[in-house]
């Protein structure tokens, strides 16, 4: 393939990238439209990052199974499945009239996702080959990945307020609707399905299931007590079952996670850092939302419109730093800087949260924040460059499983350490407790980037060498 794209890559780069975006601005479309779903179908305050968390552990818990569906059925195949199952689950979360039903929803569009983001991750490996094509791919969908992340926010808060908090769900109804028939046109055609692996379904419901009830026992600890059956009962029978999950991958035939894989240092190392990206960044949009909401009395649209600078500054960000910063600096040092932009922006970000305070003292972390957004795509780039072509699709699996289930593990700590303070409901309380939750983030990036900064050299030079090979 010329160094060029030619018109046919670019269509379906963009479709790519366009199912990245959607995937990406439903983990935050529902956040600011949170009060107006918890009044209207009766959430407790503990009970209501359900709405988040049942998507993320779904999407996480089933992500292992949705690459071994891409190796085995076909990448095309499984894409037009998952965006014919996001859809759908969208269409019953807007028809939720019960907390379960909408939980249900959320986590059926999980599954929709889990089979939707190792297909899309596999066929920009397939039609971009490594190197500057493939960057330069990959910064796009991180772009839309970033971006989606970023205005999901602004659109829940602009649909929750114009239309109602339905349509933070109708809305992918028709998005997915046209992505699934641009798919057959713009997509490469799949082998035969291959017959000769099998599915590990035990492994599958066994993962999915301690996912559960470990983030279950996190969000259930500050209300029934941490000590209770639904807290430390709950977050024990999770590790054992994810132990037990270890154990049936050891032994079966066709495993659903080929341990060997975790073997490959840049994956694993990137599987660390993306659980704990996604954990403080899912809970750094709580804090955000809650101050807004709790704090500063903004209403479901401006506090979507508040979320608009990070929105342009993290598109910028990603669209214009992924690539040149790989091909010039590697994978080890772009990531290492990009986590630590990210601490030094929520840092920032924390400093600007007062009972008293304002939106414009919290515009100097966003800045920075939104800037370091090219770790986005970086970690993808990192966890798929040793990965085998045969098995792009379960180790970009294996790489959104430690993303998601980080965001719904990270969110449940961070949810509780806010609600730790001893006065929760008051302006300084909840204060309190949202600047304890951002500091703890904040660390936890640093700690991210000291383990991204473990990369071996020749790993992180590896971009960069492949571009300068690839010029006249």
């Amino acid at each position: 393939m010329p160094d060029s794209p030619r018109p046919r890559h670019i269509l379906a780069l963009a479709l790519l990238a366009f199912a990245q975006f959607v995937i990406a601005i439903d983990y935050n479309i529902v956040y600011v439209a949170l009060p107006d779903i918890g009044h209207a179908l009766g959430f407790s305050s503990q009970s209501l990052q359900w709405v988040v968390s049942a998507y993320a552990v779904g999407l996480g818990g089933l992500l292992l199974l949705g690459g071994r569906a891409v190796d085995r059925f076909g990448q095309r195949r499984v894409f037009i499945g998952g965006l014919t199952l996001y859809g759908t689950s969208s269409l019953l979360g807007g028809l939720a009239v019960a907390p379960g039903m909408l939980i249900a929803a959320r986590a059926i569009q999980g599954l929709g996702g889990a089979l939707l983001t190792p297909a899309t991750l596999a066929l920009i490996a397939t039609v971009f080959p490594e190197g500057s094509p493939r960057n330069r791919a990959m910064a796009v969908w991180g772009t839309a990945g970033g971006a989606g992340l970023a205005a999901g926010s602004l659109l829940g808060g602009v649909l929750a307020s114009s239309l109602g908090w339905q349509w933070v769900f109708y809305v992918n109804v028709p998005l997915t609707a046209v992505a699934v028939l641009a798919a057959p046109r713009l997509l490469p055609a799949d082998p035969p399905p291959s017959t000769r692996d099998g599915f590990d379904l035990p492994g599958a419901l066994v993962a999915t299931l301690g996912a559960c009830l470990l983030v279950f026992g996190l969000a259930a600890g500050p209300e029934a007590g941490w000590t209770s059956p639904r807290g430390i009962g709950a977050i024990g029978a999770g590790a054992g079952l994810l132990a037990v999950f270890v154990l049936i991958e050891r032994h079966t035939r066709d495993p659903l996670m080929p341990l060997r894989l975790l073997r490959i240092r840049s994956l694993a190392t990137a599987m660390a850092v993306m659980f704990i990206f996604m954990g403080t960044l899912s809970g750094q949009y709580y804090v955000f939302t809650t101050y807004l909401q709790d704090v500063l009395g903004f209403d479901a649209l401006h506090a979507g419109l508040a979320f608009l600078p990070l929105t342009l500054i993290a598109i910028a960000s990603t669209e214009r730093l992924v690539a040149p910063l790989l091909n010039r600096w590697g994978l080890r040092t772009t990531l290492s800087v990009g986590l630590l932009i990210n601490a030094l922006g929520m840092g920032a970000f924390t400093i600007g949260i007062a009972p008293g305070g304002s939106y414009w003292a919290l515009v100097p972390g966003i800045i920075v924040w939104g800037a370091g957004s090219f770790t986005y795509a970086t970690m993808f780039v990192a966890a798929a460059s040793d990965a085998p072509p045969a098995q792009q699709g379960v180790a970009s699996a294996l790489a959104n499983t430690a993303l998601q289930i980080g965001g719904a593990v990270g969110l449940a700590v961070l949810v509780a350490i806010t609600n730790t303070t001893n006065e929760p409901t008051t302006t300084s309380g909840i204060t309190t407790g949202l600047r304890t939750a951002s500091w703890t983030a904040a660390a936890a990036l640093l700690c991210a980037a000291a383990i991204a900064a473990t990369l071996k050299p020749s790993v992180a030079a590896t971009t960069a060498e492949q571009h300068e090979q690839m010029q006249p």
